[in-house]
């Protein structure tokens, strides 16, 4: 008998090839669809996963019953078994929250409560303590020079892209960590007095 064939085609006719080794008498053939198993890489989805759950369960805290239990929510996900990942799922919460409630009057009740799960939590506790500054730069509030030197990176640019005072600016644009910021908070304030110069 010749090589035997397998029909790799739904209708007669269809192509035909050769398997690489045919199964032993008596050895059970593999089941049709079976996937080999999964490379090293895809261990790490379980993680991405709980990250995208976190979110959700992050963001529906915060729309439900005015956020009343967003703190709670925010200490569960920090209980996770990977400090890492729930930290940064929750600075994302952070800055999400903290871009729609910067211009209005409930950021401060919102940051006090979350203040109170973060602590033992480094980078989500800086993130929030920076966006309470900016919340200060930006309505008037007390802040220092001495504050927002020491502020991060992020903070700095955000700064620079948010309604800081004459004051902000001209401190980042002497003194800030990067020649970006500088660059951008000199041109912010020429841009300012542009128009009284005229």
């Amino acid at each position: 008998m010749g090589t035997s064939e397998i029909q790799t085609s739904g209708t007669p006719g269809g192509t035909r090839q050769t398997p690489a080794a045919p199964p032993a008498p008596g050895e059970a053939r593999e089941p049709a669809g079976r996937q080999e198993a999964a490379p090293p890489a895809a261990h790490a989805a379980p993680d991405r996963w709980r990250y995208a759950r976190h979110l959700d369960l992050l963001a529906a805290a915060a729309g439900a019953a005015g956020g009343a239990d967003e703190a709670g929510a925010v200490a569960a996900v920090l209980r996770d078994p990977d400090p890492v990942m729930a930290q940064s799922a929750v600075v994302t919460h952070i800055d999400r929250r903290a871009v729609r409630l910067l211009p209005g009057a409930g950021f401060r009740d919102w940051a006090r409560a979350l203040d109170s799960v973060l602590d033992g939590h480094p980078f989500p506790a800086r993130r929030l303590r920076e966006w309470t500054l900016l919340k200060a730069m930006a309505s008037g509030g007390s802040w220092s020079a001495a504050e927002l030197a020491a502020a991060s990176d992020w903070c700095q640019r955000t700064a620079v892209q948010s309604p800081a005072s004459d004051e902000a600016l001209a401190l980042l644009a002497a003194s800030a960590r990067t020649r970006r910021v500088r660059n951008a908070a000199a041109r912010r304030l020429h841009r300012r007095a542009a128009p009284r110069s005229e």
